[in-house]
């Protein structure tokens, strides 16, 4: 009746049937029974808790009206969804009113079915209940998966620039509403603040959405956010629910958010006002109860200065702006991440890098790390994979960190470029026109490489080649795989 791959959770589907007529329960039992659904049958409502009450029964045909024991369907009905709320029930009646129906459906009914039954419906209709069902598991499943996996990533650190930004964030946390806008460097973890933030919230048990700003084309990022109606344009096959409506009851975290278009920051506004919007192409208001948290590597307020970033926008998300500090600022916590990285890509790699050179570590608490942690992360990795012995000495390092050569933010002025009589190479100065470029431009490549005159793909293989921080891009890579000490989020 029902396959393993319906419901995989157990080799057997269980069915209870409770009707006070004999000839129901047997015809019932025979015509669901097979090698897949075990039926089992009650006369009214002592038997039928009594066998709920075992604990293995996954879905309940009820009676609205039980003559023999004189128990009314809909009294039962609530007790179960009241003790056994993963139950399905399915409520069948011969005497079929509109109320009752209605009062089965606020009772948390799955169905209102009116005898004499059709089988093969009754059948498909089971079938239905007990995917929903187990999609409602699996939801639940991974929620909780989300909650333990937000528990075990945590900000790695104990320096006291770390501890005074760790103090702020639990503070926020406590609030299920507050808007806050995280503010730092690419690469110091934003995003780890974020979820962290949502795991100590009291929207904990919510959903976690994220969506990067700078990463999706302005005409896609209002469907993407605000979702659409049927017909709201010429693929619209059918109604889709945005990003704000699957948040609902959690968390919606807006990463980039400096590179939101002004026609989606007033929208965004409206929302932080009033707590509705409207789909596109919708005429109806949606209300929805998310908690908004913001990012950005920018500095907003220059932003609204220059008249790129909505003032009023900025100071509804700035509610409480928390600074994540650079790594350059707090070398005490190079270390224990250090030693965090190791031991994950040990495990990832099967190796057994042991320990780090005193030597070396200190050639890592001095380098000033311009990619943060991000950038120390990636370079435990390649080092891991790299080292041909069982510790990581100056001479596994690369040369940037081995001579501590100053980070692609500090990109030559170009008095020393072009100082004294020394003539600089064509390399020099395209590498200096370039990290200008990007630094100039918040490290976006595609307005960089418009700036540059040069196509994007050019300026990708510049960035490689001269090993710049080449920050985000329109169809890029944003900050979801930013880390501060943590492991990173799953790809879906």
């Amino acid at each position: 009746m029902v396959s393993a791959e319906t419901h995989p959770s157990r080799e057997r589907t269980r069915i209870l049937v409770v009707d006070d007529e004999e000839s129901i329960r047997i015809s019932l039992s025979e015509a669901l029974s097979d090698e897949a659904t075990r039926v089992k049958t009650a006369i009214g409502g002592e038997e039928a808790f009594a066998i709920l009450d075992e604990g293995d029964i996954d879905l309940v045909l009820l009676d609205q009206r039980l003559s023999a024991t004189r128990e009314d369907g809909l009294e039962l009905l609530a007790r179960m969804r009241r003790d056994h709320p993963a139950v399905v029930v399915i409520m069948m009646t011969a005497y079929g009113r509109f109320e009752s129906a209605v009062e089965a459906a606020r009772l948390g009914c799955y169905q209102y079915i009116a005898k004499p039954l059709d089988l093969q419906q009754l059948k498909l209709l089971i079938r239905n209940a007990l995917s929903t069902m187990a999609l409602g598991r699996e939801v639940r499943r991974l929620r909780a998966e989300q909650r333990r996996r937000f528990a075990t990533e945590k900000i790695i650190g104990a320096s006291a620039e770390l501890e005074g930004f760790l103090e702020d964030l639990r503070k926020v946390a406590r609030s299920r509403s507050t808007t806050v806008l995280l503010r730092g460097e690419t690469g110091v973890g934003k995003e780890l603040a974020a979820r962290q933030i949502h795991a100590l919230s009291p929207v904990a048990a919510g959903p976690f959405v994220d969506v990067n700003c700078s990463a999706v084309p302005d005409q896609l990022l209002e469907d993407e956010l605000f979702g659409h109606e049927r017909g709201a344009f010429t693929d619209a096959k059918r109604s889709k629910e945005g990003l704000f409506e699957l948040a609902h009851g959690g968390t919606l975290f807006l990463d980039e958010i400096a590179e939101m278009a002004p026609k989606l920051q007033a929208k965004l506004l409206r929302v932080l006002e009033s707590k509705c919007f409207r789909r596109v192409g919708g005429t109806a208001d949606i209300q929805v109860a998310v908690r908004i948290l913001a990012a950005t590597n920018r500095d907003l307020q220059a932003e609204v200065a220059d008249g790129r970033f909505r003032e009023d926008l900025f100071y509804r998300l700035a509610v409480v702006p928390l600074t994540i500090p650079p790594l350059r600022e707090r070398r005490d916590d190079i270390p224990p991440l250090v030693k965090t990285f190791l031991d994950q890509f040990n495990r990832e790699m099967g190796r057994a890098i042991r320990e780090i050179t005193p030597a070396a570590m200190e050639l890592l608490v001095a380098y000033d790390w311009p990619g943060n942690v991000r950038e120390l992360r990636n370079l435990v990795e390649r080092v891991v994979l790299m080292a041909g012995a069982s510790r990581i000495d100056v001479g596994d390092l690369p040369e940037q960190v081995r001579l501590r050569r100053p980070g692609p933010r500090r990109a030559p002025a170009s008095g020393t470029l072009f100082g004294g009589d020394r003539v600089p190479t064509l390399e020099e100065v395209e590498r200096a026109a370039i990290e200008h470029a990007l630094g100039h431009l918040a490290r976006n490549r595609t307005r960089a490489a418009r700036a540059l005159g040069i196509s994007r793909q050019t300026l990708r293989t510049k960035i490689q080649k001269y090993e710049l921080e080449g920050g985000s891009e329109e169809e890029g890579e944003g900050e979801e795989a930013e880390l501060a000490g943590g492991m990173p989020p799953p790809r879906p």
